[in-house]
């Protein structure tokens, strides 16, 4: 398969299903007519020994887990004809008319509490939705979906929250095409919650500006550098920092510059081979001053067409099976594309996105990932 073309789909966000109402699963909505049916099959069976229809009482609170309250309120007007149904047929209840009375009373009774439980919980539903949506929005303007291409590149990504339904976190990734190429950052900042996003925003919009400003890959890193210093005094945390890798591609030199602050190697995926990128490395963002004024150590590499540039943040490679292994990112990388056409950067991305969740079923960090391709080089 081509690297410029794919039939995957592009990859943006794993997870949106926070941001629609939550449908109840098949057999709650069911539960409330088995019950009824139950119901009527113990009337059946004992008759005028007991006053089965008593248990039509907890028919109004079954059906206010799985329905709107105009659908409880019907449930609570056909629990009462059924009470009355049954106490019609049976010699025992016609005789004791007040205790069916009695039963209907307490059926109305639960049916309007269940009633407004049932608007209660579709309301709360109704704000979720509203809070995650606006979550959404937070996170697009923040990590915008990147473009099947970005100058002389190919590129896809993906980000995994850790949650399902939540977006807002911790993991960035962002590429720009500029004058001085195709520049990209993946990070993952410290902590988590609305700081995280915080820190989040003001590393992505210092990149931003950097990544068509500076003259070279050094001067890119550090403008994020300063700005997390400064975000780290606005808050007065001392250890707020990031670890990121940024990279600048050359498509007249076919060549990919890298800084790696402390991150997760980039991983190569080049003519069938699948490596480890490693290089001198450099503090965490946020870290630099300890390592005084020098400039972070980058280093280059060969990147032409059919290789593929994988970066991704640590909740990927991190993430534990059920023995508590980590995922074999490049192993499983090496399976899948060793000695094998080159795939294109979505091919890459679709193939992590359906082979993390048979590693593991609960992810306990965000995971983002960015891949590259070269396109139109030689």
């Amino acid at each position: 398969m081509s690297p410029g073309r794919s039939d995957a789909p592009l990859v943006v966000v794993a997870d949106q299903d926070g941001f629609r109402p939550a449908v109840p699963p098949g057999w709650m909505r069911r539960l409330p007519f088995a019950y009824v049916a139950l119901v009527l099959v113990l009337e059946a069976a004992l008759h005028n020994e007991w006053a089965v229809s008593f248990f039509l009482i907890a028919l109004p609170p079954i059906a206010a887990y799985a329905f709107g309250p105009a659908a409880v309120a019907a449930f609570t007007v056909l629990a009462i004809l059924l009470e009355g149904f049954l106490a019609g047929i049976s010699y025992h209840l016609w005789e004791t008319h007040h205790v069916t009375a009695d039963i209907a009373t307490a059926v109305v009774g639960v049916g309007v509490l269940s009633t407004a439980l049932a608007a209660h919980r579709t309301r709360q539903e109704r704000s979720l939705v509203h809070a995650n949506s606006v979550a959404e929005a937070l996170m697009r303007a923040l990590l915008r979906p990147v473009p099947h291409q970005v100058g002389h590149v190919l590129a896809a990504s993906l980000y995994r929250p850790s949650e399902a339904g939540t977006m807002v976190g911790g993991d960035l990734f962002d590429i720009r095409a500029t004058r001085g190429g195709e520049r990209a950052i993946i990070g993952d900042v410290r902590g988590k919650g609305l700081q995280a996003v915080r820190t989040v925003a003001a590393l992505l919009g210092s990149f931003r500006e950097a990544a068509y400003e500076a003259q070279d890959l050094s001067a890119v890193a550090a403008r994020p550098e300063r700005r997390l210093a400064a975000e780290a005094q606005e808050i007065q945390d001392e250890e707020l920092f990031a670890t990121a890798v940024l990279i600048e591609y050359d498509s007249v030199a076919h060549r990919v510059t890298v800084t790696n602050h402390g991150h997760v190697e980039p991983v190569l995926i080049s003519r069938g081979t699948v490596r480890v990128l490693s290089g001198p490395p450099a503090l965490p963002l946020g870290l630099g001053g300890l390592a005084g004024a020098g400039a972070p150590a980058v280093w280059h590499h060969r990147f032409t067409r059919g290789d593929i540039l994988l970066l991704v943040t640590d909740g990927l490679v991190e993430a534990r099976d059920t023995d508590g292994d980590f995922y074999p990112l490049v192993s499983r990388l090496r399976h899948r594309f060793a000695d094998r056409p080159a795939p294109g950067p979505a091919d890459v991305i679709n193939f992590l996105n359906t082979d993390l969740p048979r590693h593991t079923r609960n992810l306990h960090d965000d995971v983002a990932m960015l891949a590259i391709a070269p396109h139109g080089a030689v």
